[in-house]
Parts: C-alpha cells; sequence; structure tokens
C-alpha cells in the first residue's frame, strides 16, 4: 500500500514512488471533445436512449466501455513504462438522482476491471470522482449541462458524495494497487468557504473506512488554490493543475505571445512553482493530476506542443514532482493514440465533428476565435455596458462563451448528433464502439516516444 512520507509517496519498504502516467479520460466520464459528442455527457446520453430505445442504448454504452480500455491498453502503459493511471468516473454509474444514497453494484464493473487489468502489471490507479453531483465545477467535464456548480449550494448534494466515497472507500482499502482517491476533481467554490470545511468532513468519512489509503486533493478554482486548506491532512497529496497558456488552442508560438502573456520555459517553471507553492512549503509531495497541451494536425504547430510538453517533465523531474498526463485517448485532439479517421466511428461522426469545430462549440478544442464576426457584437455590448463585470473563474470572454458556444450552441447540436445513430443495426453500434478498441487506433508516436524517454530518464 502507498503511503505519504514527508515530501514523497513511498512503497511498503520505503522505496520512494513517483508516480507517472496518463488519465482515463472520456471513459467512466465522457468529455465532448474525446468522443466527439456536444454539451456534456448527460444530455447526450438522454437523447441517444431516445434515438436507440433502452436496451440498444445499454449495448452501445456497455460496448463501448469494453473496447475503450481492455488489456491491450494496459499493455502499452505498462510497455511505456508508466506507473500509474489516474481514472475519471461520473457519480451516474454508482448512483442514480431519482434513488440518492443507494449505490449501484453492477456500475463498479468496468472499474473493477481496470484497476485489475492495470494492477496485474504492476500499475497504481487513482481514483477520480469527475463529476458530482449538482455538477462541482462550472463546466462540461462536470457533466454540467449549465455553468452553476450547485454541489456547493445543497448540502444534499455533498451527503451523496460522502457516502459514495464511503462505500469506494469500503470496497477497495484493502486493494494495494488503489493509490488512493481523488474525490474531487477541480472544485470551483465561488465562495470558497464551503470546500475547506467538506473536505474536512469527507477526510475523516473516508479514514473511517479505509485508514490506509492516499487521499489526492485538488485545490480550489480548477486546482489551483490551496489556501482554501486549513490544515495538513495525514497521509495526503495536494494535487495541483497545470495547463501551459500556449498549450491550449487558441495557443500562440512557444517561445511567444498568447493573448498577450509571454511563454517560454522560464514561465512554465514559474507557474509551476506558483502551482506547488503550498506543497513545496508543506514538505507533501508533488503530484501535477492533470496537464498536456492540445495538437493542431500542423507539423510546425505540433513541434512547439511537444516542445512545450518536454520542457514541462524536465521541469517535474527538477523538483520531483509526480505527474499525470491528459489524455489517453480521443478522436484526435489530445490522445496518445486516437480513433483513426477512416474507422467506423469518424466516418459516422466525422462531419459532425467538424461542425463543432467550425462553431468552436467544445471549451477544449475552441479558440474562441471561430464564428468571431457572429460573435462579436454580443462582446462588444458586454464590454460596453458592464466593463467591469469579472465573472468566477476566468473573466467575461470566458464567461460569455461559455454560455454561448459550450452551452447553447452545443446543447442545439445534442440533437443532430443523436439522429446519427437512427437506423444503426446491432452490428453498425458495435462497429462504431470497437472504433475506440487501441487495435482501431492510431498512436501519436512523437508523443509516445518523448513520454517514453521521459519516464526512463
Amino acid at each position: 500500500m502507498l503511503r505519504v512520507s514527508g515530501s514523497h509517496l513511498v512503497a511498503a519498504d520505503g522505496t520512494p514512488v513517483r508516480l507517472r502516467g496518463v488519465g482515463l479520460g472520456g471513459w467512466m466520464n465522457m468529455e465532448n471533445f474525446i468522443t466527439g459528442y456536444p454539451a456534456n455527457e448527460s444530455t447526450m446520453r438522454a437523447a441517444v436512449r431516445d434515438v436507440l430505445g433502452e436496451e440498444r442504448y445499454q449495448l452501445f454504452f456497455d460496448r463501448l466501455l469494453t473496447s475503450f480500455f481492455d488489456a491491450a491498453d494496459a499493455d502499452l502503459l505498462r510497455d511505456l513504462g508508466f506507473n500509474c493511471v489516474r481514472i475519471p468516473v461520473n457519480y451516474h454509474h454508482f448512483e442514480a438522482d431519482d434513488r440518492p444514497m443507494e449505490i449501484i453494484e453492477y456500475g463498479f464493473r468496468h472499474l473493477d476491471r481496470v484497476i485489475d487489468l492495470l494492477g496485474e502489471r504492476g500499475i497504481y490507479s487513482v481514483l477520480d470522482l469527475h463529476a458530482l453531483p449538482g455538477s462541482q465545477n462550472q463546466h462540461w467535464h462536470s457533466d454540467n449541462p449549465t455553468h452553476v456548480a450547485a454541489f456547493w449550494q445543497h448540502r444534499h448534494f455533498q451527503d451523496r458524495v460522502v457516502n459514495l466515497l464511503e462505500c469506494m472507500a469500503a470496497r477497495y482499502k484493502d486493494n494495494p494497487w488503489v493509490a488512493g482517491y481523488n474525490p474531487v476533481n477541480e472544485p470551483g467554490d465561488v465562495s470558497g468557504k464551503v470546500i475547506g470545511p467538506f473536505y474536512d468532513r469527507l477526510v475523516k468519512a473516508v479514514r473511517q473506512a479505509d485508514p490506509s489509503h492516499v487521499m489526492f486533493l485538488d485545490g480550489n478554482t480548477y486546482s489551483t488554490d490551496f489556501t482554501i486548506f486549513r490544515e495538513v491532512y495525514e497521509n495526503t497529496v495536494f494535487v495541483c493543475h497545470d495547463y501551459a497558456l500556449a498549450g491550449f488552442a487558441h495557443g500562440g508560438p512557444y517561445p511567444g505571445y498568447t493573448r498577450g502573456e509571454w511563454v517560454d520555459r522560464d514561465q512554465l517553471e514559474a507557474a509551476f512553482l506558483q502551482r506547488s507553492k503550498f506543497q513545496r512549503e508543506t514538505g507533501t509531495p508533488i503530484w501535477v493530476g492533470e496537464f498536456g497541451p492540445v495538437y493542431t494536425g500542423k507539423p510546425d504547430v505540433d513541434d512547439m506542443r511537444y516542445q512545450i510538453l518536454r520542457d514541462q517533465l524536465e521541469i517535474y523531474d527538477k523538483y520531483d514532482a509526480g505527474w499525470s498526463l491528459w489524455t489517453y485517448k480521443d478522436v484526435g485532439l489530445q490522445g496518445l493514440v486516437t480513433s483513426d479517421p477512416g474507422g467506423a466511428y469518424l466516418d459516422r461522426f466525422g462531419s459532425f465533428i467538424a461542425k463543432k469545430s467550425r462553431l468552436g462549440a467544445d471549451r477544449w478544442g475552441s479558440t474562441m476565435e471561430e464564428a468571431a464576426d457572429d460573435l462579436a457584437p454580443l462582446h462588444r455590448l458586454m464590454d460596453t455596458e458592464f466593463p467591469s463585470w469579472k465573472p468566477y473563474p476566468w473573466g467575461a470572454r470566458y464567461q460569455i462563451d461559455d454560455l454561448v458556444r459550450h452551452i447553447l450552441i452545443a446543447q442545439a447540436l445534442v440533437p443532430e448528433y443523436a439522429e446519427l445513430f437512427r437506423g444503426l443495426g446491432d452490428g453498425d453500434l458495435i462497429a462504431l464502439a470497437d472504433s475506440f478498441a487501441l487495435s482501431g487506433c492510431v498512436r501519436r508516436e512523437p508523443l509516445l516516444q518523448l513520454l517514453t524517454e521521459s519516464v526512463a530518464r
């Protein structure tokens, strides 16, 4: 069983263990840019269920979960030299909104399967509750159909998460290949007053069910603000996220300017030092739970993105920081492996995904310049009428794009996506799901080589 000893994670014999690996995004917590759908997961699933009917809906999504990660994927991660996978999950697999507090045992079957596959290959799992009841942050990746993080406003939502984590802790308390629990991904508590007491309560409850496993706790404001912690809990890693400004879809040249800010290796190191300041000051382990650039398919731009990643990995080596790169598999934006453009899924949905891209309907793939002429009058109006408006978390420009592009336009696209399932037979659905099997994917070889070399150092 891993545990915290000073500024390191250590194995049972006291040997330091630096967790380095990848996040399994888009699997038990689906995300729009990863598998190509619009808006948030629950909205998409409801629309697809209406088209397919319950039985065939279950056939497709269960097959997708099976194909997206199996033994071949675990073998690849082992061969890359990784020793951890951060596994994001959506609470909907384990509890229904109309039956709160009732744990769905069936929901654990795929999670148990992948934990076992990884453990058999000497790879630890970090269990990441990525989407909480009521949504713990303002964006799609917490399965949020709005821009309101209602989790922090309702004690009932918080009670449900405590109950679910107690059940998970009791289930995995004796599993040595579970590194620990990452119970709240990228919290966005606007007040900053609820999250601290909630963590106090959650840690105490989990410790009663499982006194041995490590807690991996994200800071507030999307894992960047650690002032909310009132104490350094025992056997705990405080998790920072470290996305580079120039690595976003709207990123500029590297080194160079992105949205008026100069970004080079020195700036990357300064940003990392700021984001890991709490960990260094408290002498606790440093683990970067998410980071990584997105790719464009343009060789000159992608070469700069690889350099950003190479520089970040060297910085993490310098400070003995562990990390979990985002993300393992997708339809082409960021994954180590990507669905084959000639495969069944992208043959069916490729034109739709191109439309989403043209409209900038996914936050993670949007440059915020798509359809710029159409949105420019709205931006000018808001700038003129409300010049001091700076909504949480990232300001007016991002808020307007979230509301218009990533909620309004994205939700309008949902029926169009769902209709692409109409008329498909069972064999067609299986072929779509199997497009995400490793055998049907393309490996991003420069990225795999870069990671292999980094882990081997």
